[in-house]
């Protein structure tokens, strides 16, 4: 399989091969749900808290006397039926780990980059570079690509200093190394954005 690869100013270089194993199979959509759960779910803290009762200060007295006042029978003034009282069922700090074997996770990625190349959303360019760290440059070379209205992750071999400061700025544009992108990474977008090196090291990671 090949897919055409683009200059920066838009202009149709060369082609690159590729596996159809990787940019040309049917998209599993179950497991690329499980791909996009499992992240979300581990990108989760899990902090949250509540006080309960044993976490409230104080109501180690008992406010009255047990019998004789005809009101209720208290023993503390931090029982959760009291103003100011600890909170019955609340939340409590708990993981959300969600596990996926290795298998599911290549699968869902190839997945993403299988329905990106089949609907004309996946674009390879020559190289990303820019001269200065503006994002006047970036922005310039999104508009010779036509690509300036869209959503776009950007996947690049190497991280460059100046291409993350020049597109850091855009609301639009996420930036990452193609080996660490994740399924979630490549389908919350409209446009999946790759130099030639970037595509190298995809199609040799989840081609073995």
């Amino acid at each position: 399989m090949e897919l055409q690869i683009h200059n920066q100013d838009g202009t149709q270089s060369s082609k690159i091969t590729v596996a159809e194993s990787v940019f040309d199979i049917t998209p599993n959509e179950p497991v690329v749900r499980q791909a996009v759960l499992s992240e979300m779910a581990n990108s989760r803290q899990g902090t949250h808290a509540s006080r309960n009762r044993a976490l409230k200060h104080g109501g180690g007295r008992k406010p009255w006397r047990q019998k004789g006042r005809g009101v209720a029978r208290a023993g503390s003034t931090r029982s959760p039926l009291w103003v100011g009282g600890g909170a019955v069922f609340g939340p409590q700090p708990h993981g959300y780990k969600h596990g996926l074997t290795g298998k599911s996770r290549g699968l869902a990625r190839r997945s993403a980059l299988s329905d990106k190349a089949r609907n004309d959303a996946l674009v390879v360019v020559e190289s990303l570079e820019v001269k200065e760290p503006k994002t006047k440059e970036f922005a310039t070379i999104l508009e010779g690509l036509k690509l300036s209205d869209k959503k776009i992750t950007v996947l690049v071999a190497a991280l460059d200093e100046k291409l993350f400061l020049a597109s850091r700025n855009m609301r639009n544009v996420f930036l990452c190394q193609a080996k660490n992108a994740s399924t979630l990474d490549m389908i919350d977008c409209e446009v999946l954005l790759c130099d030639k090196a970037g595509i190298a090291v995809l199609n040799e990671q989840l081609s073995n």
